[in-house]
């Protein structure tokens, strides 16, 4: 069952998703400063496959979800702060 969130809801929880990022990597940035539409690969924030398996995982931990590292939706659910927040948003059991 997927929850409906407002936007403040979304916000927050993005907001929550990045600082969980910027935790997990050390990263150089505060998390209000990730733009959600900025790839999290390459030119974005430059984010490589290990710092995402680690993203993947606190991600998962925190919300009970089941990432695989063969999916095919990969790409697409870690290609911004938005997707991943989206994807969040609609899998997560806690």
């Amino acid at each position: 069952m997927t929850e409906k969130y407002t936007p403040t809801e979304e916000a927050a929880l993005q907001l929550e998703i990045a600082e969980l990022m910027v935790q997990a990597l050390n990263l150089d940035v505060s998390a209000a400063e990730i733009q959600p539409d900025e790839p999290l690969y390459g030119n974005g924030l430059g984010l490589d496959s290990i710092d995402i398996l680690e993203v993947a995982l606190v991600v998962s931990k925190r919300y009970g979800l089941q990432l695989k590292a063969d999916s095919e939706d990969n790409h697409r659910i870690f290609g911004s702060l938005r997707s991943l927040t989206e994807y969040v948003a609609a899998h997560k059991t806690r």
